[in-house]
């Protein structure tokens, strides 16, 4: 068995961006030249998440509704009243998605369906740097 880690950097805008990072994911496994074994992405910090979708605008949009309804910014948090940043809605919205997501990888590709592609999701109310951890287990 072989593990490899690698760190992907994306600048977001925050407030629910949602980017496709599937080619990023992509080179890495070409980079190690896996050809089987499972690639673990992890997003550290509490306003990020990990999933994936089909990438398309209607889908970006449902997502992004969805999420709203499920924790709408416009009502109070207990984390904005404790520390007055303003982002409690960000924490609960990463929480529901998740912080980390396992692809499987054959014949030196990751396995997705046709239209699904693995995205990260920002829910910070500022702009962020962030960092997604790759970790590849492969034979």
């Amino acid at each position: 068995m072989k593990f490899i880690s690698d760190i992907i950097q994306i600048e977001t805008t925050g407030d629910t961006d949602i980017l496709d990072i599937t080619p990023i994911v992509t080179d890495i496994v070409r980079k190690y030249q896996v050809k089987t074994g499972t690639c673990l992405l992890f997003v550290p910090g509490s306003t990020g998440a990990l999933t994936t979708i089909e990438f398309e605008s209607g889908v970006i949009q449902d997502l992004k509704d969805a999420i709203e309804r499920a924790a709408p910014k416009g009502i109070p948090y207990a984390h904005d009243k404790r520390w007055g940043d303003g982002n409690g809605y960000s924490h609960v919205r990463a929480a529901l998605i998740g912080p980390s997501l396992n692809v499987p990888i054959s014949e030196g590709g990751l396995m997705l369906g046709t239209w699904q592609q693995i995205v990260l999701l920002d829910f910070d109310n500022r702009p962020r740097t962030r960092r997604i951890l790759a970790q590849i287990l492969s034979e």
